[in-house]
């Protein structure tokens, strides 16, 4: 890291001292990480090129450089988003023998509920995409949705569902209760009464998914 003054490109004056990375790809990825965490702090109304450059620490003209500007980092997020599922929830079965389609669906289930969690940008884009319909909000849904659409398949492999179940809407409304019920802890901590802050809430959460699950896929 290397301390250096900020260049205004408006005023052409150093404007304020900052600290960012001696080569490109670590200032690259130091405008992402900044972007990311502004987006998931502020949203869209707070995120904007001057903004994400004070976060990062740089010259906005440093955004345009190597990103083509604001939308060029929108779909860098949206990329990075596309990759959520893989990097947080482990392709592996974590030593589980799985011998069902429902032995799969309860484990990924339970993976899909935890990451969620642990994730509030994520959080903040599903609560988006039912409050809102922008370009920003729908290109960062397809990337998350397709990276979804292409985990699960992956890890079905060759299991297969039980017979006369709509599988893609059955899986759908599954991921779309898990996904309300994070939400709403973020921003209420309940949901229809029931509490939703402490680990015995979600651990009560948990084995309810898991008999839902059982109850569809035997």
């Amino acid at each position: 890291m290397l301390q250096i003054a900020e260049t205004n490109t408006e005023t052409g004056a150093a404007s304020a001292q900052a600290i960012r990375p001696r080569n490109r790809a670590g200032t690259e990825r130091a405008i992402f990480i900044a972007a990311r965490t502004l987006l998931a702090e502020e949203g869209f109304q707070g995120f904007g090129v001057n903004a994400v450059a004070r976060r990062a620490g740089c010259d906005k003209q440093l955004i345009y450089r190597y990103y083509g500007g604001l939308n060029g980092l929108i779909d860098a997020i949206g990329a990075d988003l596309g990759n959520w599922v893989k990097d947080r929830i482990p392709e592996d079965t974590g030593g589980m023998f799985l011998l069902t389609y429902g032995d799969l669906m309860e484990k990924l289930a339970i993976y899909f509920m935890d990451a969620l969690r642990e994730d509030p940008l994520v959080c903040k884009i599903v609560a988006w995409e039912v409050s809102q319909d922008t370009p920003q909000v729908r290109r960062l849904t397809e990337s998350r949705t397709k990276a979804l659409s292409k985990w699960l398949d992956k890890m079905r492999g060759s299991l297969t569902p039980p017979k006369g179940v709509d599988v893609a809407t059955t899986n759908a409304i599954l991921f779309a209760a898990i996904q309300h019920l994070v939400v709403s802890s973020a921003v209420s901590g309940q949901f229809a009464g029931i509490p939703l802050k402490s680990e015995k809430d979600w651990e009560k959460v948990a084995s309810s998914v898991r008999r839902l699950v059982r109850a569809i896929y035997g």
